[in-house]
């Protein structure tokens, strides 16, 4: 099967997946769909842009039509959790898009929006709640949703939720939950932290997995740029001269930083905004509505804030500052390349990161090539800790560089990018430091 035509799905859903521009499956809701609505529990780990919620919400739907109406105050048939109001709201959309010929009633819950609405919404009970844990337990020990009689449960994006310290929230509100019920669990990674999960909450699970755990999107052009710590934003306004750099998403690790170099593209002429914990949900909204539209050029944004952007044709993922975590920067890179679409990443490592960079070439099980063709390379590399010397390598095939293990966690291979103004590599779509921090217990995250 590789059409929706051929899964057997009410015809008021068909005719909401076609009027959406859908007819040919992707590999995770092939493999998915079939299993879900089979009655099975479910792992499956799929990278980013690979339509992981159609893969879940279109037999979520399915499966509840059985039993159309029966809804109990307070309560929920299918709960669904994500770790952030954007994901959440992005799946919502999603549901009631596939849903609206339909009489399924969904709500949201989340943390940064006032909590009457929301108590309201349950008063009379729903089919399907999506909810980020925080808000949602808040509301349960309040007594105001209940989820005794929740039939569904998903877990999206599992591997963000724990790395936020949802951990023990999740605990508490399965613990809550019925026994018999059907749990489907869905990550881009499956670090042993999910890996525990999984094996707590579901039965006899299927897994799936589309592409190997920790592999990034193989349509992303990644690249390194070595530069000192105090002139990476000096960099940063030399690559954006580029204009092929037209949609651009950029990570910073901390919400301050993320409205510092906001503030200095708007300095710069370049509009952009930033979107982390600390905006509103109404200015965390407009700020992607504006990327959406081409209104924004950058975005800057934390990891947190990050997950659940889903735009078309982000062009460039920008590493202002390289993760402490491997899964972040696989998560951070899958931003673009999305649908089948190319695009690039650029990432900026001065010294004190570069012990991140190694985990995280270590965890892609691939070097990241150096790109040398900018400003502050010499500077960059300059007084490299031994053995980390930049050293070239032969470009016609990489296996040079790959066999001698250098790369951009040490300064790696030299590229010959054939020339452009600021050398950033340019996706087809566009036309073309913190001490190190280990065992640090994550603490739980506004979402």
């Amino acid at each position: 099967m590789t059409k929706f035509t051929d899964l057997g799905l009410n015809q008021s859903v068909l005719r909401a997946v076609e009027e959406g521009g859908y007819e040919t499956m992707t590999p995770i809701q092939e493999q998915a769909i079939p299993a879900v609505m089979d009655g099975k529990d479910l792992i499956a780990i799929a990278q980013t842009g690979t339509g992981k919620t159609a893969a879940f919400s279109l037999p979520l739907i399915q499966k509840l039509l059985t039993g159309e109406g029966k809804r109990t105050a307070k309560g929920a048939r299918a709960l669904i959790l994500a770790p952030t109001r954007e994901l959440a709201i992005q799946i919502s959309e999603n549901i009631q898009a596939y849903s609206k010929y339909l009489h399924l009633k969904t709500t949201l819950i989340y943390g940064g929006a006032g909590a009457k609405p929301q108590i309201k919404a349950m008063t009379a009970g729903v089919d399907i709640l999506i909810a980020t844990p925080g808000r949602l337990l808040d509301l349960m020990n309040q007594r105001h949703v209940s989820l005794s009689n929740v039939e569904y449960l998903v877990l999206d994006e599992a591997d963000r939720m724990l790395d936020m310290g949802f951990i023990r929230d999740i605990q508490k509100i399965i613990a809550q939950l019925p026994k018999t019920r059907q749990t489907l669990l869905f990550s881009a990674t499956m670090p042993t932290s999910v890996e525990k999960l999984a094996n707590s909450i579901l039965r006899n699970p299927l897994r799936i997995e589309v592409a190997p755990a920790a592999t990034t999107a193989e349509k992303v052009a990644q690249h390194v740029l070595m530069v000192p710590k105090g002139r990476k934003r000096e960099l940063l306004a030399h690559v954006l001269k580029d204009q092929s750099l037209s949609r651009v998403l950029i990570f910073t690790r901390t919400k301050h930083g993320a409205n510092r170099v906001s503030r200095q593209l708007e300095q710069l002429g370049i509009s952009s905004a930033a979107i982390h914990g600390n905006k509103s949900q109404n200015a965390r909204q407009k700020a992607l509505n504006d990327f959406r539209s081409g209104e924004t050029r950058a975005l800057v944004a934390t990891d947190v804030a990050a997950r659940g952007i889903d735009v078309d044709g982000v062009t460039h993922v920008i590493n202002f500052e390289i993760p402490n975590e491997p899964e972040s920067y696989v998560h951070r890179i899958g931003r673009t390349a999305r649908a089948g679409a190319t695009g690039a990443s650029l990432s900026f490592c001065d010294h004190e990161e570069r012990a991140f960079l190694k985990d995280i070439e270590k965890s892609i099980r691939q070097p990241v090539p150096v790109l040398e063709d900018h400003p502050f390379h010499a500077e960059g590399i300059a007084n490299a800790p031994a053995g980390e010397e930049s050293k070239p390598s032969n470009n016609g095939n990489g296996r040079r560089g790959a066999r001698n293990g250098r790369s951009g966690s040490g300064s790696g291979n030299r590229q010959n990018n054939g020339g452009g103004r600021t050398g950033a590599p340019k996706s087809q779509n566009a036309g073309s430091g913190k001490p190190r921090q280990r065992n640090r217990r994550p603490q739980r995250a506004a979402a």
